[in-house]
């Protein structure tokens, strides 16, 4: 079954990745900005995206000196009419982003937002309508303004609730004329695998056990999420707005029952917070769990009639990569850990050791289309990988090529299964910072950038062999992937 006319064909970014600027324009320092490279022996690394007080205190007090490369990302802020030219080139249909908070509220708590921001999102939004391109907003991407780190631990405080409510109501009353898309939260499940980056927190300044504060934090983000849906359904009378998680798709290591059963709590685990967005209540597995481990959870008031108040429109995922789960001791991880290295050898590796299996993107699709009942978004999805800039400023990357044919197809299979896919947008369509170690020599994007780890290059852009493929296909409604 072929793509249907108004499949959304695009590509994704973050502000905090891809932006810079964080010293214009009026802007304020995220958490996001507090995370930095080191060099660990021969092989360049990242703190762990976990950041704790202490390396926190020891990155303010060094500001000048430590390596923040989401600081500069790659320059989109005085790159952005090229860029989103670059991809009017492509053919997009769509252009994932996020807005960045602390650009518009520095601190979080003004009254009013900063001018000069809210004309640059406006003027984005322009840009991206020149070209046919309907922008996709992710008001939150991780980043969240550093001030609410430092003075309520972010997302532990239910403080934040009104604070982030203050922030996308304004954002759904300036832009509701020019953007059709929403998403709330990126990845909003991801909190529980990196507190610091998907929380903007320390979970130990907390009271609570460190799995108890996060699982508080997811709660206040989902009331949040809510409180937004029910806000844009009250006040725009056209568009769509949806959740997205971190999608993991895992198979059991053996046909062994336990194995099998260890699978599917780490599925009810990866998929709860989606149940809740889009069934409005929480599952009785995770209530379970919470009272087996003994987490408290200090509910929000009226929780239960907001969350069913607050559902989606539609379901948005990453997708990356599979896991294999086995229960047995020696090789089980936690639940919810994001990667897993039992080894499945019926599918390739990347570079960075992520799982290559499009036909478990096909098992997904098929699995919330049976679950949810509402359109489902592949809003992430990509290769990070060595790309070599040639003499001649060319990049040759068949190996993206190929990445991406084979998801593409296993997408178009899944419409054929009868699955509900509104569109696909590509991750870093335009080289960006990585999220997970903080570098540019993993590049996932059509376009290179040249610029290194430390900062270094000339910031031109420069189309790989996949920019002119990605336009074909896209020119083609996904019929032509040769």
């Amino acid at each position: 079954m072929a793509f249907n006319e108004k499949f959304l064909w695009g590509g994704a970014t973050s502000a905090s990745q891809f932006e810079g600027g964080y010293n214009e324009g009026g802007r304020g320092l995220s958490h996001m900005d507090y995370i930095r490279r080191v060099k660990k022996a021969d092989k360049e690394k990242v703190f762990p995206i976990n950041v704790t007080v202490d390396m926190f205190e020891d990155h303010k007090k060094h500001e000048d000196e430590y390596n923040f490369a989401f600081r500069r990302g790659v320059d989109f802020y005085h790159h952005y009419k090229e860029d989103i030219a670059l991809l009017g080139e492509m053919g997009f249909k769509t252009f994932r982003m996020s807005i960045s908070w602390s650009r518009l509220f520095p601190t979080g708590l003004e009254e009013k937002p900063c001018e000069d921001g809210v004309q640059f999102y406006h003027n984005v939004f322009k840009e991206c309508h020149k070209y046919g391109i309907e922008p996709l907003v992710t008001m939150i991407h991780y980043e969240i303004p550093v001030y609410l780190t430092e003075t309520i631990n972010g997302w532990e405080s239910p403080k934040m609730i009104d604070y982030f409510l203050h922030y996308t109501k304004f954002l759904i009353d300036e832009y509701k004329d020019e953007v059709n898309y929403w998403i709330t939260f990126n990845e909003i499940n991801m909190i529980m695998n990196s507190s610091y980056l998907g929380g903007g927190m320390f979970v130990e300044k907390s009271k609570k056990t460190p799995e108890a504060c996060i699982h508080q934090a997811l709660h206040h983000q989902l009331i949040a999420s809510a409180l937004t849906v029910k806000y844009f359904r009250e006040h725009t009378s056209k568009g769509m707005i949806g959740n997205m998680i971190c999608r993991l798709q895992n198979y059991a290591y053996t046909c062994n029952p336990e194995d099998v059963l260890a699978t599917q709590q780490q599925s009810q685990f990866n998929y709860f917070p989606t149940d809740i967005q889009v069934k409005g209540t929480y599952p009785t597995s995770i209530l379970n769990y919470y009272r087996k481990k003994g987490i408290e959870i200090d509910w929000y008031p009226g929780y239960e009639s907001i969350l069913k108040e607050g559902t989606v429109d539609f379901a948005s995922i990453s997708y990356y990569h599979t896991a294999v789960i086995s229960a047995e001791p020696d090789k089980a991880e936690p639940i919810g850990a994001f990667i897993r290295n039992l080894e499945n050898p019926y599918i390739k590796m990347t570079d960075w050791g992520w799982g290559i299996d499009p036909t478990g993107l096909r098992i997904t699709l098929n699995d919330m289309n049976d679950r949810y009942g509402v359109p489902i978004f592949i809003v992430e999805n990509g290769l990070g990988a060595h790309d070599e800039l040639t003499s001649d400023n060319n990049v040759h990357d068949n190996y993206r090529i190929e990445y991406l044919r084979a998801h593409i197809q296993a997408i178009k299979e899944a419409i054929g299964d009868g699955c509900n896919v509104m569109g696909y947008t590509p991750w870093g369509c335009i080289d960006l910072v990585s999220c997970g170690d903080c570098q540019m020599t993993k590049r996932y994007g059509f376009v290179y950038v040249d610029a290194d780890d430390e900062g270094n290059g000339t910031y031109q852009r420069y189309r790989k062999d996949s920019f002119y493929w990605y336009k074909k296909v896209i020119a083609s409604n996904g019929e032509d992937l040769d």
